[in-house]
């Protein structure tokens, strides 16, 4: 039954995840409701032996179907590659409580300018080529792999907007290259969890093959209803972000 659940939430996470990020706020709970007793580095890192595939597999059905900016993509990744485990290492070091009642109030100015400006990502127009690009790009790869080192919740929608807003990049297409960016960071995530082994291996294999069969299935909703649902859905998932870190940091 618990294998059930957890597989089951794997699946909508990862067709949230694959359309605008946020698989988390879906996954991350359901593993602790489920396994209240176990400790959170153990969930965290079973979240990532799930949530990679699906983001992976994402970004393999974006490319079929979206020119991927490989030039300016791969330093991104590789950014968010070094950024991530510096992240993680920093939080052992300080206290990120203060960041987490900052992020609420974050979160909510990232909506309202979204909101406020309705025709941001409506339309594919790069504001850099070349080398401009790609500096830009390994820019927001490591300032968030740093983020999802250190903190993590909302990874791919701050992907999303930064590729938007700083890149000129549409919904459809930030997504698409997004997911490049998170494969990198949430490898980081995982090879730091397993090696201090928090991963529950024997869950693992299920609800990555869920998280995939999910993926799939937003990964062909986006591609089939373009940058304006993705924008609708990125919308809804910040909402989500909000009042999840605002309950998690002023209520609870």
């Amino acid at each position: 039954m618990e294998l059930l659940i957890v597989s089951l939430a794997s699946l909508l996470a990862g067709l949230v995840d694959s359309i605008v990020g946020g698989g988390g706020l879906i996954l991350i709970p359901a593993l602790f409701a489920t396994f209240p007793q176990a400790p959170p580095a153990t969930l965290f890192g079973t979240n990532k032996s799930a949530s990679i595939w699906g983001t992976a597999f994402a970004t393999v059905q974006y490319s079929r179907k979206v020119t991927m900016p490989w030039r300016s993509l791969l330093p991104a990744a590789g950014a968010g590659l070094v950024g991530s485990p510096i992240g993680a290492w920093v939080v052992t070091q300080v206290d990120p409580s203060l960041f987490r009642k900052a992020l609420p109030v974050l979160m909510l100015t990232l909506l309202l300018y979204t909101l406020a400006k309705k025709d941001m990502g409506r339309h594919h127009a790069p504001r850099f080529t070349g080398a401009k690009e790609a500096w830009i790009a390994a820019g927001i790869g490591l300032t968030i792999g740093f983020y999802d080192g250190f903190f993590g919740p909302g990874t791919g929608s701050f992907l999303v907007f930064a590729y938007v807003r700083l890149l000129g990049y549409d919904f459809l297409n930030a997504s698409a290259s997004a997911k490049l960016i998170n494969v990198a960071t949430n490898f980081s995530a995982l090879v730091l969890f397993a090696m201090h082994g928090h991963v529950w291996w024997h869950l693992a294999l299920a609800m990555a093959v869920s998280n995939i069969v999910g993926s799939l299935i937003g990964t062909r909703l986006a591609l089939k209803h373009g940058a304006g649902f993705v924008r609708q859905v990125f919308i809804l998932v910040v909402l989500a972000l909000i009042c999840k870190t605002g309950y998690d940091t002023w209520l609870r």
